[in-house]
């Protein structure tokens, strides 16, 4: 399971190694270089490669300043496969990833803005 240990804007450390790109951490890899088709509106688009992969909880980090926002569509799409999903600017979602389990938790982080 990965650690993420540290965040700063633009900057997060997982298990010990430093990312300057958003990322995705999943209970059993760490997609990194992650990319969204609009840059602050989080789509099924943006995750669809992670879906299936995708535990009970979704922390998902909307950035220093919050501006990263999931669409509707897609939230209806995680409740209805059993998803909770909590939307926090990114250094409160790497808090709260800290305090849950990382078998059944996952993150996406926007690491500005």
């Amino acid at each position: 399971m990965a650690r993420i240990e540290d965040y700063t804007f633009g900057s997060v450390v997982v298990d010990g190694r430093q990312e300057t790109g958003d990322l995705i951490v999943l209970p059993g890899r760490v997609v990194r270089k992650w990319r969204r088709e609009k840059g602050h509106r989080l789509a099924v688009a943006d995750i669809e490669e992670v879906l299936d992969e995708l535990p009970e909880r979704l922390i998902v980090g909307s950035g220093a300043s919050g501006m990263m926002r999931p669409k509707r569509k897609l939230l209806a799409l995680l409740e209805q496969r059993g998803v909770t999903v909590e939307v926090l600017p990114t250094a409160e979602a790497v808090r709260r990833y800290g305090e849950l389990d990382p078998a059944h938790t996952a993150a996406a982080l926007h690491l500005t803005c």
